[in-house]
């Protein structure tokens, strides 16, 4: 009787331990398959427009929602839409929003335009290779401004092409 109770104890502990593994197996499976289907994003890291300030690593952004903008201090479209940008992440932090403005432009620039128009949100320098990472993201013109928005997950949930404002945003913080 005992040796039953060993046995099927055995059993039980073996069974959890496989679909432990099967589990985590298909996790790592599902993050490499996002992974890809964002061109690589979650693996970077991006300089700080000022030096001395830690670099923006894309990984940290995991597990909230993210706004991402793709944007340049010489481009009219995303400067009108920054300060909308700005009254967006500040009205969804409590909803655990994040968003990130990635400059596809030169560090000096950036400095400078922010110095003029300071945002509360997090900005990185994308450099001019940002327009690529916008290409894998799905911007198939390339033009900026471009904005993803990626759910908690880490999935694209929506994606835009050109200005947006509050209110659309707002309506797409509402779908998730």
């Amino acid at each position: 009787m005992k040796r039953r109770h060993w046995m099927w104890g055995g059993v039980a502990v073996a069974a959890g331990l496989a679909g432990a593994g099967w589990r985590g197996w298909s996790e790592n499976r599902k993050l490499a398959a996002q992974d890809a289907a964002t061109g690589g994003l979650w693996q970077m890291s991006f300089a700080a427009p000022d030096e001395g300030q830690p670099e923006v690593v894309m990984q940290s952004f995991r597990g909230q929602p993210l706004l991402l903008n793709f944007w340049g201090s010489w481009c009219p479209p995303c400067v009108l839409e920054m300060p909308d940008l700005d009254r967006f992440a500040k009205s969804h932090a409590t909803q655990g929003w994040r968003v990130l403005g990635l400059a596809v432009d030169n560090p000096k620039a950036v400095r400078e335009f922010l110095t003029r128009a300071p945002v509360s949100y997090t900005i990185g320098l994308a450099g001019f290779e940002g327009a690529e990472l916008t290409r894998r993201l799905g911007n198939s013109q390339g033009g900026l401004p471009y904005t993803v928005a990626f759910n908690a997950m880490g999935d694209i949930v929506h994606r835009k092409a050109g200005q947006t404002h509050l209110e659309e945003l707002q309506q797409w913080a509402r779908t998730l």
